[in-house]
């Protein structure tokens, strides 16, 4: 005959597991109903569509594949990794696109858009405009010479945007100081670890010159003669030149590979926020380890994507939807 302590006492161990059940599935917004397989029955060739476009996209403009992972990034550190930053501003909605760290600077909606009408042509209604973005992202490292790696999607869109939240800084500016980096990715979950390694995305693609004129005029931190050339097509005087860019990597712009960190060893990082990362601070071995070790790079890039891709997805209810279009809400 079982005792009524014991019956009490299997209540309480019930319990708790079911709380911890509860709260592995609350914790960081249910990224735990994402899956590599979610589109296994009801879309999928989406991957090979998407892959199909970014292909395309990159063949016409490898700069563009560098501009898809910028446009993931800034998408997911505002709201989560919903879309937001895809819609468009209307006549009663101010969206992302015109917040100080995306206007004139975040590009390849096109591309998405394109994207998306191929998708919905094979599947209608069933692949988020979120979950798009992070395929191409993906994708878009991969056409570049970049490691490969599944993606997790099960993402529904967002059906409003945060032009405050955009403009708030939780997007680090290029100017950013060591601690400021730290404590923004820390704010989304992301470790120091994860902050360093996610910067070497900057291993392809541009960058305006009003990102880096103070630092190629003002900084001590940085090599003279690369200074010079890069003020050759940045004049000092704010408003001439502005939108004028230079490679993020001047080595190998547009290859997705660990030259990024050998030229923080010499003092020829772009933006002030690059530099910062090696300048005798706490994160100078991991700029060393990856300088050396392409490996170490490419694993741990992809372990911070998923978990970059795991930040506040919206994965049912009513504030989300599959967008038909990704510039506008169904």
């Amino acid at each position: 005959m079982v005792s009524f302590s014991s019956v009490i006492m299997l209540f309480n161990i019930t319990t708790i597991c079911w709380l911890v059940v509860i709260s592995a599935f609350s914790v960081g917004g249910v990224s735990a109903q994402l899956s590599t397989g979610y589109y296994t029955k009801s879309c999928p060739k989406v991957f090979d569509v998407v892959e199909s476009v970014v292909k395309s996209a990159v063949a016409k403009e490898r700069r563009m594949g560098a501009s898809i992972l910028r446009l993931h990034f800034h998408d997911c550190f505002v709201q989560g990794c919903d879309g937001s930053i895809l819609l468009d501003d209307t006549s009663s909605f101010t969206g992302e696109k015109t917040a100080v760290p995306n206007i004139n600077s975040v590009r390849g909606f096109n591309v998405i858009d394109d994207i998306k009408s191929k998708v919905e042509s094979v599947c209608p209604g069933v692949v988020s405009c979120a979950d798009i973005l992070a395929i191409a992202a993906r994708d878009s490292v991969v056409l570049l010479g970049g490691p490969n790696w599944d993606v997790k999607v099960g993402r529904r869109d967002s059906l409003t945007a945060s032009l405050s939240s955009a403009n708030s800084g939780v997007i680090p500016p290029p100017t950013s100081t060591l601690s400021n980096l730290v404590n923004r990715f820390q704010a989304r979950g992301l470790s120091a670890k994860d902050m360093v390694v996610l910067s070497g995305a900057h291993t392809i693609g541009q960058a305006r010159c009003t990102s880096f004129r103070n630092r190629i005029y003002n900084e001590t931190n940085i090599d003279p003669s690369f200074a010079r050339t890069r003020q050759a097509n940045c004049p000092s005087r704010n408003g001439v030149g502005d939108n004028n860019l230079a490679p993020l990597d001047l080595k190998t712009p547009t290859t997705f590979d660990n030259d990024y960190y050998q030229l923080l060893l010499v003092k020829k990082g772009l933006l002030h926020s690059d530099q910062i990362l090696y300048n005798g601070g706490s994160t100078d071995s991991l700029v060393e380890t990856y300088s050396k070790n392409p490996k170490a790079f490419n694993d741990d890039f992809v372990a911070a994507m998923i978990r970059m891709g795991d930040i506040s997805p919206l994965t049912g209810g009513s504030n989300s939807q599959i967008r038909k279009n990704c510039r506008r809400v169904n």
